[in-house]
């Protein structure tokens, strides 16, 4: 089994759970692959490149991977598996970003989606750089593209959520999921980051998964 991180946005491949699950099931024999979506530099972000990315990791595996998502990467994660039905095996979501092309931006406001259009730049705090980095307005306009709520995912998903967060709203997510029987949904008392959370997030992915926890 090869299995894929998808950290979020403005965080890393160095990210906390990214490190914990490739600690964890790296411990298990098993390759965890932490793309780094920064790269080559992360003011040109967009989901386009994301998914090119993912396309290109998911090719270089000999067999069907698990896609980890997290935030923005789980509304990758989500397309990425809707796009290739016969490589993903099974998706696991952590706090998904899944209206991020949508209404996630539109927080910004009107003058502030306008401001950003006409400068094209966004100053946002990034966590894995520590400080404030700029993002081109092609992000957002690029996101719009995609759609969770009608992607075709097929593949067995388990989600967790944080009934605190809030970067993510909870209710989002349980109409994505209850719309779905394919989709498994757990809500943990915890925050956007559900680091208190671990522990039970490991269970349950590496039932998900067919490996032993440890």
């Amino acid at each position: 089994m090869r299995v894929l991180y998808l950290h979020g946005f403005a965080s890393s491949a160095q990210s906390s759970k990214a490190t914990f699950f490739r600690e964890r099931l790296g411990a298990l024999g098993i390759e965890v692959v932490t793309p780094d979506f920064n790269e080559p530099d992360f003011s040109t972000l967009t989901v386009t490149r994301m998914l090119a990315r993912v396309r290109a990791d998911i090719d270089m595996a000999p067999e069907p991977v698990a896609l980890i998502g997290s935030s923005l990467g789980a509304f990758v994660a989500v397309n990425a598996a809707a796009r290739e039905p016969a490589r993903v095996d099974r998706v696991i979501l952590l706090a998904p970003a899944l209206d991020f092309g949508g209404n996630r931006m539109r927080d910004l406001g009107d003058r502030g989606l306008e401001e950003w259009r006409r400068t094209d730049t966004l100053q946002v705090f990034h966590y894995g750089y520590g400080r404030l980095v700029p993002v081109h307005y092609e992000l957002y306009s690029d996101a719009t593209k995609y759609d969770a709520f009608n992607a075709r995912v097929e593949q067995p998903v388990l989600i967790f959520q944080g009934a605190r967060d809030t970067s993510v709203e909870p209710a989002t997510v349980e109409r994505w999921a209850t719309a779905r029987s394919n989709v498994e949904l757990h809500f943990l008392d915890d925050d956007h980051q559900l680091l208190s959370s671990l522990d039970v997030i490991w269970a349950g992915s590496a039932r998900f998964l067919g490996v032993a926890a440890s």
